[in-house]
Order: C-alpha cells, then sequence, then structure tokens
C-alpha cells in the first residue's frame, strides 16, 4: 500500500490485461480477517490507516480473490508461532491476491494451502492460491505463492500468502 506503487498498479488497471497481484501486504482489512486478541490492539496491520489504503485500492477497481472466493468465513494466511496461534486456529488474513477487472471475471475459485502450514518446519505464512478461467479454453490458469505443491490443480483447502508463481498462459 506504498504510495510509490499507486501509479504503477493503476498503469496495470487501466491496461486492460488480466493481472495478478499477489503477496504479504502486511494489512488485516477487517474486523472478520483476524481471530481477535488483545494482543494485537495496537498491531501496524490493524492500523486505521493502513486499512484506508487497502479500501482504495479496492475501489480503484481490483478484487480481493479471496474475500470474493468466501464471503462467508475468513480466510486466514498467517498463523504467528507465538502463542501457539497456529494450534488454535487463531490466524489473521495478512497475504493477499488482487484481480484487475478483466482477471476478476475469470475467477473460479481461490484460497489457502492450510496444509502445507501445518508442516513441520514450515513458513508462518500458508501458500495462497487462485483459479482463472482460461478465455481460450486451453486449460486452467493458477497462480500460487511459493510453497505450494504444485500439481495441475488447484487445492481443495480453501483457506491464504507472498510472491506469486505463474503456471500456464491467459
Amino acid at each position: 500500500m506504498v504510495p510509490e506503487l499507486q501509479p504503477p498498479r493503476a498503469g496495470l488497471l487501466a491496461s486492460g490485461h488480466p493481472v495478478v497481484l499477489a503477496g504479504d501486504y502486511n494489512v488485516v482489512p477487517t474486523d472478520a480477517d483476524f481471530h481477535a486478541t488483545r494482543s494485537l490492539k495496537d498491531n501496524a496491520l490493524l492500523h486505521p490507516a493502513v486499512r484506508a489504503c487497502y479500501r482504495e485500492v479496492l475501489e480503484a477497481g481490483w478484487t480481493d480473490a479471496l474475500a470474493r472466493a468466501s464471503p462467508e468465513r475468513p480466510l486466514y494466511t498467517f498463523w504467528s508461532y507465538l502463542r501457539h496461534r497456529w494450534p488454535r486456529d487463531a490466524g489473521m488474513r495478512i497475504d493477499h491476491v488482487l484481480l484487475s477487472p478483466v482477471a476478476a471475471t475469470r475467477l473460479q475459485g481461490a484460497g489457502v494451502d492450510r496444509a502445507v502450514r501445518g508442516v513441520e518446519g514450515a513458513s508462518d505464512h500458508a501458500p495462497i492460491w487462485v483459479h482463472l478461467r482460461d478465455p481460450r479454453g486451453r486449460g486452467p490458469w493458477h497462480a500460487c505463492t511459493p510453497g505450494r505443491v504444485r500439481g495441475t490443480t488447484p487445492p481443495t483447502t480453501v483457506a491464504g500468502g507472498a510472491d506469486t508463481a505463474r503456471r500456464g498462459s491467459v
């Protein structure tokens, strides 16, 4: 949500191309996107200014793929190793997949590979993924974050983290 990134995001949005921006944005968009605890009340990830910047990105035309894929419940992407947050499922959603309007029309699914987070020695972030329809009918297009075991179909686990890896073509 760095102001310097606003012009590149705007240019990508105006290009008319299907664009996926995925990564660790370090922002918890809403109160529903984290397991509320007193220890997080002053956390920068929840700061109103940070949340306002994220809302501005969405208002500019980007779609939050994880929120769209699971509007009824939050998809946590991060569980700190502190205070046994993983075993208690006391996570938060700080990793995001943002889609341009063209990419958003192709959204078929998005989620989190929670099983990867549960592996001993795993990152405190779980890989996030998105599945987009290929308009030319040449098979699915997947974007995922590092650490995910890459197969030919997206995982069935729905739940959110960091740089994007790409397979297929749009």
